[in-house]
């Protein structure tokens, strides 16, 4: 089989409308920075805000996945990226992520120690949507079954992250606020 290379220089592409955000956002905060900090403040902060973002950027079109007879890398931008050998990976899903932006789908890879990772470009969502995401992901997981023994795999249990809602974050957190607040003043009444 071929080797596959899914990269972030092909999949994100800034648009006219990302930058012009950036601008308004820089102009804002240079505006506050000006008159809470002075000139000298400012340029730092402004210096500094867009040398976060250009990083950013950087890191994430320099982000790629490859899949080879050796195993998968992951680069998430920063040095050559680290390789997960066939015989570490048990398992290969989908991981869906919804928000008030959309719905993100990414491939991650499950280790045999129980670390999962996402694979970077390999994902589809409604700011970067890309049509051929499950067909690549089908070809990264048959890679896989072709590389590792059958007896190796095995899907991992859910976590509870994975089964908590917001929701149900919510209210236990408010919960706790509710329960900290009672016993304060149970304290000191």
């Amino acid at each position: 089989m071929n080797e596959l290379s899914f990269r972030g220089k092909d999949r994100y592409h800034p648009s006219w409308p990302h930058f012009a955000a950036l601008g308004v956002g820089l102009v804002v905060e240079g505006a506050f920075a000006f008159f809470q900090l002075g000139v000298v403040g400012s340029c730092w902060l402004l210096g500094g805000t867009a040398a976060l973002v250009g990083l950013g950027i950087s890191m994430a079109l320099r982000s790629r996945t490859t899949v080879g007879a050796a195993g998968i890398t992951i680069c998430w931008g920063i040095g050559r990226g680290r390789i997960y050998p066939w015989q570490e990976i048990r398992w290969i899903d989908v991981r869906e992520t919804k928000s008030e932006y959309g719905t993100v789908i990414a491939a991650r890879i499950t280790l045999a120690d129980g670390r999962r990772r996402s694979l970077p470009a390999l994902q589809h969502s409604t700011r970067y949507p890309d049509p051929d995401f499950h067909m690549d992901f089908q070809r990264v997981v048959n890679w896989w079954e072709l590389s590792t023994d059958p007896a190796a795999r095995f899907q991992p249990p859910k976590r509870l992250r994975n089964q908590l809602t917001p929701q149900v974050a919510g209210l236990i957190v408010g919960l706790l606020i509710t329960v900290i607040i009672v016993l304060r003043v149970t304290i000191k009444g």
